[in-house]
């Protein structure tokens, strides 16, 4: 359990031994394009400590954003991040940035997708070929996102890298659109691209398990048409960022970064009813089925998260009863028709 949010950036932001040992085979700065979104921070922070542990004290961690929030900004530089203020989409001259030998896309757009698509598509789509030009020469590790697959049977066990892509409204196929810009960067320049397939990061400030916990702290019902999730633990989804760095290739390494369980939302909710004393409320029934992702390949790579599902839960409980800071940016994460 954690009682503040410096103890929960401590937890995300410490390093493993097998994170260490694999940054300790690498060289060169590490610059983190989209560092001031939800993920980003945190990533900067713990990419800086690995390479202290590492023993490459003289490589650089380059967080850039348009840093909206100075509190992010000053706490990166105060943790030994450099941090570069720069608006991805505004300004043509990406020339301005700073060269380096590994790149973490984490670039995104996605609520407002529905109403703005042409948007979407600029910072999905559009950037990723500038930044593919730009960093040619570099290691890319990309973030991207379960919605490029279909919605499968929740029994299925989740769709694996090879299933074909099935996205669904203007953000999953702007998402897929930046899949296929990096893919192309690799195909005609060579570049080394790793693209990481994420859902869902818990954080515990946001995410699924915060907007299912505070629904049913706030005595509103949960909806149940997609009846199931996957959740993973935000500092095992950092570290396989950065562990990925070394997987980049020009024939594209392509990996899904999740939990094992597939979860239940019903049970879940109820989970959170005990532990928070409250009477819960479904609305729907569930479709049979849902967005979701199998990671094997991830956990014979990089191991097993550390953190199983239910603890998860219980610490997600225990955050919101102590009224800790959440960031009120919902995941929706029961959106069927890709409208967000």
């Amino acid at each position: 359990m954690f009682v503040s949010e410096e103890e929960l950036e401590q937890a995300l932001t410490t390093p493993s031994s097998g994170l260490v040992d694999d940054l300790a085979a690498g060289s060169g700065d590490i610059l983190i394009l989209g560092a001031g979104g939800k993920m980003g921070p945190t990533l900067a922070v713990l990419a800086r400590k690995t390479l202290d542990a590492a023993g490459r004290t003289s490589d650089h961690v380059l967080a850039v954003s348009r840093f909206s929030h100075a509190a992010t900004r000053d706490g990166l530089e105060a943790s030994g991040v450099r941090t570069i203020a720069f608006d991805l989409l505004g300004d043509d001259d990406l020339d301005s940035l700073p060269d380096a030998q590994n790149v973490v896309f984490m670039v995104g757009a996605k609520f407002g997708a529905a109403t703005n698509a042409s948007w979407a598509w600029a910072v999905n789509a559009a950037l990723p070929d500038r930044v593919a030009r730009r960093y040619r020469a570099s290691a890319i590790v990309a973030m991207s996102t379960g919605n490029v697959y279909p919605f499968v049977p929740s029994a299925s066990g989740g769709s694996v890298e090879d299933d074909a892509p099935a996205p669904v409204g203007d953000y999953a196929m702007s998402c897929l659109g930046r899949e296929r810009v990096f893919e192309f960067g690799a195909q005609t320049r060579g570049t080394s691209v790793a693209l990481l397939r994420l859902n869902y990061a818990v954080d515990l400030r946001y995410g699924v398990l915060a907007d299912i916990g505070s629904a049913v702290l706030a005595g509103d019902p949960v909806p149940l048409t997609t009846g199931e999730f996957n959740v993973v633990w935000q500092g095992y989804a950092n570290e396989v960022v950065l562990r990925s760095i070394g997987l980049a290739c020009p024939e594209v390494f392509t990996l899904n970064v999740t939990g094992p369980e597939t979860l239940s939302v019903r049970e879940v909710a109820t989970r959170f009813g005990e532990l928070l004393g409250r009477e819960v409320a479904f609305t729907g029934q569930p479709s049979g089925t849902a967005l979701l992702s199998d990671a094997r390949r991830c956990f014979r790579l990089f191991g097993m998260p550390t953190i199983p599902a239910q603890t998860l839960v219980a610490w997600q409980a225990d955050w919101l009863q102590r009224g800790l800071t959440t960031l009120g940016k919902p995941s929706k994460w029961a959106v069927r028709d890709g409208k967000f």
